[in-house]
């Protein structure tokens, strides 16, 4: 192997581990998701809480990374708010509409079609080879997330089943639009702009003066105002910057299957957290989530010696 490809490889190798770590850090969002529940905030205001704190951090991040990050070209507009509306909002607010309208395992199955979307769309739109090895991979990822959800149906409309396929779409857009962002901007840049216009757009739908009422109600206001930071630290800007980041090295289909480590993550925090029951089936899940990436790993590994 060429010092060359050396150097490629080892890119990919962290590449891959700063997706896997994203999806990690996404799994901890239900104990987050959770705490603020209890506080009263509707879950449309906790995706505002989320986006807005964190368009903030990004923002003062690119401060003192790269102030000329802050300069985009105005033909480059449409492509952040493909980015913030039609990514990070969508997909969240279909999520969280999805889990009202049916069972939380239903809505957790139809979010991760995403490497499905993720998967057609990189063949579309970037000619990326569709190999047996990756279908392998994704039949093994998705079916391990249809086990570790719970295998679901009950009450599943179909309104309700198209708001949870456009979460997976939205979701797997993120990948599409941030590989094209990467092409021309820095992932400080392209993470900041996606929250800030994500973050305008929750305001015309999270009823601000409703959450105003909920802080200043608090008993304990200044370590709501905490948690709330540590929600947007722990469950988008480590974890988004960390995928953007991976998707310079990484394929965008590959990465779609990588992320599907979040539902096993998730599942392991109910256990642990919540007392969840970790069954038979979603132990097999997590086994099947896992021999994914190690098959794509595997595959990356083997490109790097040819």
């Amino acid at each position: 192997m060429k010092s060359g490809q050396k150097k490629d490889s080892s890119k990919q190798a962290i590449g891959a581990f700063l997706i896997i770590l994203a999806g990690c850090f996404w799994g901890s969002m239900g104990i987050f998701v959770r705490k603020l529940g209890e506080e009263g905030f509707d879950a449309v205001q906790i995706v505002s809480i989320r986006v807005t704190l964190a368009a903030l951090i990004f923002c003062l991040v690119l401060f003192f990374k790269d102030r000329k990050g802050f300069r985009i070209s105005k033909k480059d507009i449409p492509l952040f708010l493909g980015l913030g509306f039609g990514s990070i909002l969508f997909f969240t607010v279909c999520y969280f509409t999805a889990i009202k309208l049916m069972s939380l395992s239903a809505a957790a199955i139809l979010l991760y079609t995403s490497p499905i979307w993720i998967m057609l769309m990189s063949v579309l739109f970037f000619h990326e080879k569709l190999t047996a090895r990756k279908m392998l991979a994704l039949v093994l990822a998705f079916g391990g997330c249809v086990l570790v959800s719970g295998i679901s149906g009950g009450g599943v409309t179909l309104t309700g089943l198209l708001i949870g396929l456009g979460s997976g779409i939205g979701y797997g857009l993120y990948s599409i639009l941030g590989t094209v962002a990467l092409r021309r901007y820095s992932p400080y840049t392209v993470t900041a702009y996606s929250f800030l216009f994500a973050a305008a757009g929750s305001f015309f739908i999270c009823r601000p003066g409703e959450m105003a009422g909920i802080f200043a109600s608090s008993e304990a206001a200044g370590k709501l105002v905490l948690f709330c930071v540590l929600t947007a630290v722990v469950t988008a800007v480590i974890p988004f910057l960390a995928y953007t980041l991976g998707l310079e090295t990484v394929e965008a289909g590959r990465a779609g299957i990588l992320a599907t480590i979040e539902p096993m993550v998730a599942t392991m925090f109910g256990a642990l957290f919540f007392a969840e029951p970790l069954t038979v089936l979603s132990s097999a899940g997590i086994l099947m989530i896992l021999a994914a990436v190690v098959l794509l790993n595997l595959s990356q590994s083997k490109k790097a010696k040819d």
